[in-house]
């Protein structure tokens, strides 16, 4: 399984590393090759997330291999949701992967690709009234760590991505490398009823 997590300039850092390393730590616990995890961005290279911190995104969003799933960071996402080429590479992202995430303000990006347009869905808490004012078809639900709708996950803020992460490697192939993911990383999974 091929997974993108896509970054841009002032992207909260735990909504791209949370996934990145239960992606990663499951391949590297797992007796099988099972993750191929990357970074995409605009266009590769170098991205400062919040706070300053720097990263170099591995494939920009005109050559990446082809995706099974593509997650959304969150963030600061006011330019990205008029980013025309990147809204239409979700957009077209979208008919193609297997499974489509967001983490926290992700969301908005999914949104505004129409990805999501009347489901149900969720957001970091701080942000919720702004996605249900700019999208009021949506069904944004509070006090909910993911919200899974068919191919479509999205996730609460920041650390709530790495329980949405560990919940699709569970969907994805089995419970049992999904908690051993989480053990040896030292975290306590939340799970979704």
């Amino acid at each position: 399984m091929k997974v993108g997590i896509f970054i841009y300039d002032n992207a909260e850092v735990l909504d791209f590393s949370g996934p990145f390393e239960v992606f990663s730590t499951a391949e590297r616990i797992s007796s099988e090759q099972r993750f191929t995890t990357f970074l995409i961005s605009e266009k590769a290279g170098l991205v400062t997330a919040r706070a300053g911190y720097q990263v170099k995104s591995n494939y920009g969003i005109d050559e990446h291999p082809t995706l099974d799933v593509l997650i959304i960071a969150g963030g600061v996402h006011y330019e990205q949701i008029t980013n025309m080429p990147v809204i239409e590479w979700i957009a077209e992202q979208s008919k193609q992967v297997k499974i489509i995430a967001s983490v926290c303000t992700g969301a908005f990006l999914l949104a505004q690709a129409q990805v999501i347009t009347d489901q149900k869905v969720t957001t970091h808490w701080d942000d919720i009234d702004d996605l249900r004012c700019l999208f009021p078809a949506l069904d944004v639900i509070e006090d909910t760590r993911w919200v899974e709708q068919g191919n479509i996950v999205t996730s609460a803020g920041i650390s709530a991505g790495i329980d949405m992460s560990l919940h699709l490697v569970e969907r994805i192939y089995d419970k049992h490398l999904a908690d051993n993911t989480a053990k040896q990383m030292e975290f306590d999974r939340t799970l979704v009823e």
